[in-house]
């Protein structure tokens, strides 16, 4: 009687000697290249039938490997779903189920660590900053050039928290230039097809009635410009190579204008394609499959065994073109409209012929006959419903492992910022997303409210104060209740200088949501700005207690106390400030000054060359220090300090 190990072990070998024959014999160790165009449908390309656009670089992919038809993401939001394709686990597992307040654990494989356990130079070049390396998928990755600066917060610096495609392409290949001469792995990561749809010439013009597909017409040049580099340098035969969307985009179908508020297949559906080494021929997979197999099918493409705790399966009998072969039901989930607005979360099931969606008004769908999901039949068809919300509960068991790994962390006042400009809602208004909760609206019933707060967020982020201020009063008249309508108005007035209404905004967000660490920094800040001092001290070492990272909270708690003229409490917290943040300028300043009005020059002088040593730059902090100096007796230094003062700022 064999043992199931050896089963296994047979099954693995055979998958892998199947890829060596039907693709044809590939080199030693495999590279790796993995592709991921964000906001991208499987139905704007032309391999996928779509005759509005011009892809021929993605299509030549595609008639050189195995396309899958029916291809779908597990979340419709950039960070988990990209968590998905790297770690091969749900988010049941990894808990990252949206972006906000969650970071990868550094105990989760990841594709890269594992490639680079195996020898792998490893290298990512990211397209916008949800993917920034402190939610962690930068695990395992030799080089990951992020770089996004979280620190300007101007609305003018908006279009820095994403990069073109053809700077990423630039980036990535200047990498794989020196990395080639080893086995490597490259993630590409393309963000041009997400809204707003700016597409740069020709394409702009050549799209001009169709924006979005210009910017994956954008993205199709960027793909072609990898895949030539590849083949010139001798690389494509001896490389596997997956190109994927990470979500969809509703483009107005179901009330919603992008991604992330419903898991309907304009936004689940997704691009896969697949080519492995060696001589390869066309393949067309009609298997629905998920991107939770992507890490696993890697790895068995370039003979790595996959371990726990990826949950995924590898696609090689897909490509082996047995049909059935992964026949299963697949997971899918968006937790956006509870967590940041504490609306019911959406659960749903699909197999190849029907849809479910748990939500309080389930939804089912026959995908055969309605593939557009516009007719619930979930009166007519019980039964189906019935087992399909069994195998839903079945998967949510299956892929659940009691905690989540995801290290909790706090909203970062400049990340959640930068997020919001990116059309992401960085609010803090919901739930656990382990506990699943239908006495909550149902988000069909608050699409209409979700796009109206959408669009008060970039008018907000755009500057347009007064037109936010209307959109979110509109939305109040159906969620009087609202904690992030309420936060965001409370923000708006902040910004027009209306402190007092700023306060009486932000109370209604903290009395509903007392340890909402962002919003308890934002009423403390909107107290000093009303001049209500003694009640800023007292809310903004509130939010130190809530978040010990704040550093700002920390500097501003020190102007308060300066403002009531209390030096050591000051001190004090401009200490905890550049403890927080070693490298915060402002914070070094204010200490150094706050030491110098104590009379206690050393310690103030060490403190203003700190900030000297950090912003060479800054005729403030020069000027401070030579005080300073000139208070110790060190004329000469001092005048010196002054002298760097009144240079002019270098453009």
């Amino acid at each position: 009687m064999m043992s199931s190990q050896a089963i296994v072990f047979l099954l693995t070998s055979s998958l892998i000697s199947w890829a060596s024959t039907a693709f044809g014999a590939p080199l030693h160790s495999p590279n790796v290249v993995v592709i991921t165009i964000d906001t991208l449908r499987a139905d704007h390309l032309g391999c996928y039938g779509y005759r509005q656009i011009r892809t021929p670089n993605i299509d030549a992919l595609a008639a050189d490997g195995a396309r899958f038809e029916r291809a779908y993401t597990v979340v419709p939001v950039t960070l988990p779903s990209h968590t998905v394709i790297f770690t091969g686990t749900y988010p049941m597992l990894s808990g990252m189920h949206d972006f906000s307040a969650n970071k990868l654990s550094p105990q989760q494989p990841t594709l890269a660590s594992v490639l680079k356990q195996n020898g792998y130079a490893t290298g990512a070049v990211i397209g916008a900053a949800v993917l920034d390396s402190r939610f962690g998928l930068n695990q395992g990755f030799d080089f990951y050039y992020d770089h996004f600066d979280f620190s300007r917060l101007e609305e003018s610096n908006l279009d820095e928290m994403e990069r073109p495609g053809n700077v990423v392409a630039d980036l990535a290949l200047d990498w794989l230039g020196k990395n080639s001469q080893k086995k490597f792995l490259l993630w590409m990561h393309l963000y041009d097809p997400h809204f707003p749809y700016r597409p740069p010439e020709p394409y702009s013009r050549e799209y001009a009635s169709h924006p979005y597909d210009g910017e994956i017409a954008f993205a199709d040049e960027q793909v072609g410009r990898l895949l030539r580099f590849l083949k010139e340098r001798g690389l494509y035969q001896n490389t596997v190579i997956v190109l994927s969307g990470d979500h969809g985009e509703s483009l107005g179908e179901h009330g919603e204008k992008t991604h992330g508020f419903f898991i309907y297949n304009a936004t689940m559906h997704v691009p896969l394609i697949i080519r492995l080494p060696g001589k390869s021929v066309p393949l067309s997979v009609h298997d629905p499959v998920s991107l939770v197999d992507l890490m696993p099918t890697i790895l068995a493409a370039v003979g790595i065994e996959a371990h726990a705790p990826v949950q995924g399966r590898s696609l090689l009998p897909s490509l082996h073109g047995t049909p059935g072969a992964l026949e299963r039901p697949l997971y899918g989930e968006t937790f956006l409209p509870r967590l940041h607005f504490n609306w019911s979360e959406l659960r749903g099931a699909e197999n190849a012929k029907f849809h479910f969606i748990d939500a309080p008004r389930p939804e089912l769908y026959d995908l055969t006959k309605d593939p557009g999901e516009v007719h619930n039949l979930i009166s007519e068809k019980k039964a189906v419903a019935e087992e399909m919300r069994a195998q839903l509960t079945g998967l949510i068991r299956q892929y659940s492992a009691g905690n989540e790994m995801a290290e909790k962390t706090r909203l970062d006042p400049a990340l959640m910022e930068r997020l919001k400009s990116l059309g992401y809602a960085g609010f803090s208004g919901g739930g656990d997303p382990g506990v699943s909760n239908h006495n909550l609206s149902d988000p069909k019933d608050r699409i209409a409210t979700y796009e109206l707060i959408s669009d008060a967020t970039a008018d907000s982020q755009h500057g347009r104060y007064p037109e936010s201020i209307e959109k979110l009063k509109a939305a109040l008249k159906t969620e009087p209740q609202s904690v992030p309508v309420h936060y965001l108005m409370g923000l708006n007035y902040y910004r027009v200088k209306m402190f007092p209404e700023s306060v009486d905004e932000l109370q209604k967000v903290v009395l509903a949501s007392p340890d909402y660490a962002l919003a308890v920094f934002n009423l403390g800040m909107a107290q000093a700005h009303a001049g209500r001092i003694d009640a800023a001290i007292g809310t903004l070492q509130r939010t130190l207690q809530l978040d010990g990272t704040n550093f700002e909270a920390a500097f501003n708690l020190g102007v308060a106390y300066l403002q009531q003229k209390q030096l050591e409490p000051a001190a004090q917290a401009f200490r905890q400030s550049v403890a927080i943040n070693p490298d915060f300028v402002r914070g070094h300043r204010a200490l150094g000054e706050t030491l110098m009005y104590q009379n206690k020059l050393d310690q103030a002088i060490s403190e203003l060359r700190r900030a000297v040593a950090l912003a060479p730059q800054e005729s403030g902090v020069h000027a401070s220090l030579a005080k300073a100096l000139a208070a110790k007796g060190l004329t000469a230094e001092a005048d010196e300090e002054t002298q760097r003062a009144q240079q002019p700022v270098p453009k």
